[in-house]
This record gives C-alpha cells, sequence and structure tokens, in this order.
C-alpha cells in the first residue's frame, strides 16, 4: 500500500514499519527518510515538519547525516588547533568514553535518548570520575555543535542539563610551616620549585620552562612568558602560556631571594642561560622522576594527597589573604577573567570569620579567667526591668558559648580546646553566631 503526496511519498515495508520519502531540492530525487516510522501519521508527520522547514529556508539535508560519529569525529580533531595538552586529552576522551559506545551511530541516528543514556551510564561507573564525565559530555556537544554548523544535522542532540558542569572537589590549602617541611622534605635540586609555586603562584609547566635568565635576583622579579608540555608519550613541548594573561611578571617574596640565590649558584653554575631547574644529569626535569619525590615528600609531612598545583592553589589562599585585589591577583596567577581569584577571595573572607570568631573566644575566656561567675549575651535595646542593675539581665539574644551558659567553676575546668568549634556548629545545625540585625545591639555582661 502507497500513499502519494504532492511533497514526498508514504509506504509500508514488509517488516510492517513506514517508510516515507522525499523529493530532494536539488536533485529532484526521491531520499529516503534516515528512519522508518511505526505508524502511518508518523511518517506523514515527520515530512509535513520536513517540507515546512524547507519553506523557511531551514532545510537539513538528512541524508548528510549518514556518517559515523567516528569518522566525523576523528576529521574534527584532526582540523582543530589544539595545543598538545588539549589533542592528547581529546584523544583519549574519544577512544576511551566516547567512541565504543556510540562511535558506530551515524549522526542523523544520534538522538538525546541516546545520549542522556550514554551519560548516565559514564555517571554510573566508579571511574571514570565526575570530572572526566563532564569532559567527554563537553567534547560530544562540541562536535555535535559542529556537525550542526555543517548542515549534517538538524540540532544538537546533547541537551542533558547540568552535564558539562564540572564539579572538582575542593583542593587543600596547606600552612606556611608545612610549605617549609616540604621544601625541606624533597631532594634539594627541586627544593626551589615548592618555593616558586607556593610562593609565586606559579604552574608546573611554568615552572619547568623558566630560564636562569627569566629570574631578576636585583629587582626580585621573575618572567613567565613560556610553558613546558610533556606528554604521556615522553615527547615535550616548550610553547606560550594558556593565554595572553599567561604571560607575566611576578615579584618574588623577599624571604625566598637568597633560596633562588643559593639555587643558582649551586645547580647553574655553567648554563647562565640554560634552564633553572633540571635533572640530575642537566636535562629537563621528566614528570615520572619528579611524581616520585613529591609523592615521597608529600607523605614525608603528612599529606600524601597533595598535587603540585595546590602548592599554586595555596599561593594564591595567601596572596588573597594579604588583601590583594581580584585585579591583583588576576594579574600575578595569569588568569583570564576573575572567576578564580573571586574564589580565592571567597575562601579568605570565610577563614577570615573564623579568625574573628577565635579573636572573640579569647577575650571571653580571659573574663570567664578573671573571675566573672556568669557570662550572658543581652539585647541592650531592651530596658532593664525595675530594680535590674542590668548586670542579671534576661538574656534576650542567646547565651554565650554557642547556646551553654557557664555557671560558676574556673578556667581551668572548660579548656578552649574543649569548647564546640565552628565547624561542629556547622554539621550539627546550631547557630555559632548572632544575625547581622543584632550585632549592633549586644553587650557582655557579669
Amino acid at each position: 500500500m502507497t500513499g502519494r503526496r504532492q511533497f514526498g511519498a508514504i509506504r509500508k515495508l514488509p517488516s510492517g514499519s513506514w517508510q516515507a520519502r522525499y523529493r530532494h531540492p536539488v536533485t529532484n530525487r526521491l531520499v529516503s527518510a534516515p528512519v522508518t516510522f511505526t505508524t502511518k501519521a508518523d511518517a506523514g508527520l515527520w515530512l509535513a515538519t520536513l517540507e515546512a522547514d524547507l519553506g523557511r529556508g531551514q532545510h537539513v539535508d538528512r541524508s548528510a547525516g549518514e556518517v559515523a560519529l567516528r569518522e566525523y569525529a576523528d576529521r574534527w580533531l584532526a582540523e582543530r588547533e589544539l595545543r598538545p595538552r588539549s589533542r592528547e586529552l581529546y584523544r583519549g576522551l574519544l577512544d576511551r568514553y566516547l567512541l565504543p559506545q556510540l562511535g558506530d551511530l551515524t549522526l542523523g541516528r544520534l538522538s538525546p535518548s541516546m545520549v542522556r543514556a550514554w551519560n548516565a551510564d559514564l555517571r554510573g561507573q566508579d571511574r571514570p570520575g565526575a570530572v572526566t564525565v563532564a569532559k567527554a559530555y563537553r567534547l560530544l556537544h562540541a562536535i555535535c555543535a559542529t556537525a550542526v554548523e555543517d548542515e549534517l544535522i538538524p540540532r544538537n542532540p546533547c541537551n542533558v542539563k547540568g552535564a558539562s558542569v564540572e564539579r572538582s572537589p575542593e583542593r587543600p590549602v596547606i600552612s606556611v610551616e608545612q610549605i617549609a617541611a616540604l621544601a625541606e622534605a624533597i631532594e634539594p635540586r627541586y627544593r626551589i620549585m615548592v618555593l616558586l609555586a607556593a610562593w609565586c603562584g606559579l604552574r608546573l609547566g611554568e615552572v619547568l620552562a623558566l630560564n636562569v635568565t627569566d629570574v631578576d635576583l636585583e629587582t626580585g622579579v621573575l618572567l613567565v612568558d613560556k610553558t613546558m608540555l610533556e606528554l604521556k608519550s615522553g615527547e615535550r613541548f616548550l610553547g606560550p602560556p594558556k593565554s595572553a594573561a599567561g604571560r607575566r611578571v611576578v615579584a618574588m617574596p623577599p624571604h625566598i631571594l637568597p633560596e633562588v640565590a643559593e639555587h643558582v649558584r649551586r645547580f647553574c653554575p655553567d648554563v647562565p642561560d640554560g634552564l633553572l631547574v633540571t635533572g640530575d644529569k642537566g636535562g629537563p626535569v621528566r614528570r615520572l622522576v619528579l611524581h616520585k619525590l613529591w609523592k615521597q615528600a608529600a607523605s614525608a609531612i603528612g599529606v600524601p594527597q597533595l598535587h603540585f598545583h595546590d602548592l599554586r592553589h595555596t599561593g594564591a589562599t595567601l596572596a588573597a589573604a594579604t588583601g590583594a585585589s581580584t585585579r591583583e591577583l588576576m594579574l600575578r596567577l595569569g588568569h583570564s577573567s576573575p572567576t578564580a581569584a573571586l574564589r580565592y577571595q571567597h575562601a579568605t573572607m570565610e577563614r577570615d570569620a573564623v579568625i574573628a570568631k577565635a579573636l572573640s573566644d579569647l577575650a571571653l575566656a580571659a573574663q570567664f579567667a578573671a573571675g566573672r561567675s556568669e557570662l550572658r549575651v543581652v539585647d541592650v535595646s531592651v530596658p532593664p526591668a525595675d530594680g535590674d542593675d542590668g548586670g542579671t539581665a534576661a538574656v534576650q539574644s542567646g547565651t554565650l558559648w554557642h547556646g551553654e551558659e557557664f555557671e560558676g567553676g574556673s578556667a581551668d575546668e572548660e579548656t578552649p580546646e574543649k569548647w564546640p568549634s565552628t565547624r561542629d556548629d556547622e554539621e550539627s545545625g546550631r547557630r555559632g553566631s548572632n544575625s547581622h540585625h543584632q550585632l549592633g545591639r549586644l553587650r557582655f555582661c557579669h
């Protein structure tokens, strides 16, 4: 049975499904739809939609989408101008996570439901992690977006909400004392790497690419204008930073200048224009060697989970703690946007609130140790009751010590180490501070 339409034709196949065919606007030949349909009505709706697209000038040749994702992705990658590390990353994502499941599908048959199922399957596995899954999804989205531009498919099938968002866990920030301990624990030749990453906020590739001539000990600055990349194959590349903002001049904190001078004297005496950091044989440092030494040093100081890049994160947080503005942090770290700088400032503000709370605890502990039998937080906007001298006013805003009232006793019976911490309050859901509108109306009394 065959149904005829002015624009195309519909026929029932021996399998029982329905096939729609349309007349190509250029070749005038009948072209079959890339899929078959369960009912004749579905086939007719498909033809009607295609005819409407042609009328609006939005027609996409469905037959063009018959190229396999595997073939198109390989061509997409070959045509891109990418940094070596990015090309290696994309190749790995394709070979491990995209092509094994989706590679044999044609672009025209890649549907939103297939993409959603693929994404859910990856997220349900122990490996890869959520960050890698997000990267893989973004890569598929980019490839399909190019296919839309090439008019191979009418729309991008990647429309899973939130799938492209990376939710990286917060990296640790180590203390100043731990920075010094780490520098002592690592092999002396690589001590300078710890100091420059932590105190100057340099990336690993930027440290490895520094020449002796990039360091000016007289003015106390160093020039960052290149980075060294090493692929998993062992191949190395020396090139410009990730962005134009990455090319910068960084002031070294004065306390590390003697360390830098000593490193140059000890390890770079015969190569005044050579690399600042080299291996035992004078060549570039291999990442595999550095990784082994780093793990040993990090474990030695009790932070085996620490990554080298965490030193840059620590340095950025310390710089923000000094009061550096967003723009100053961007310039120092080589960021193109203020997003990362604002994150470091936010972390510093949270830490400052903790410091303020600890200062208040010290002051109140001193008052308690001085022999006052009772400490309360009262609302001074409420007049004292008749006959009340204010010292025993009813508590309007809660009592001290996170809601607990201490009466009598001495300071030795309740030491600061035993008091509930701010973190305990957060975990238990109790309020550890007064709301902003109460702060101007409180006083301490005894």
